[in-house]
């Protein structure tokens, strides 16, 4: 998977850098499909912000977060991203498909 980290208005240092890769590289753990993520991190005032963009097969998943500072706002987007990417790899599932030809036999 490939990670594109970037600043707007800010510089990203190498330190946010391998901190945002490592958190948003977690994710392909859970899903082995993710094509590639876009990463920006940005400064608004006193709010610290990012956000991020996952290409994974047939969707694009998109979060934002805010924090008081740039590593929480990480985190907190992880977190976004993670429960996003798991509700998607449930829908992608579809459990209840052999029940419903099993109803449509039976009826």
């Amino acid at each position: 998977m490939q990670i594109q980290v970037s600043g707007q208005q800010i510089d990203v240092t190498p330190a946010l850098r391998d901190y945002a890769t490592g958190k948003i590289g977690r994710i392909a753990r859970h899903f082995e499909n993710t094509i590639a993520a876009s990463v920006v991190l940005g400064v608004e005032k006193l709010k610290h912000r990012a956000e991020a963009t996952l290409k994974v097969s047939r969707r694009t998943i998109h979060a934002e977060a805010d924090g008081a500072d740039m590593y929480a706002a990480i985190d907190v987007l992880s977190d976004k991203l993670d429960g996003q990417v798991r509700k998607h790899k449930e829908k992608l599932k579809n459990h209840h498909r052999a029940e419903a030809q099993k109803a449509r036999k039976g009826a």
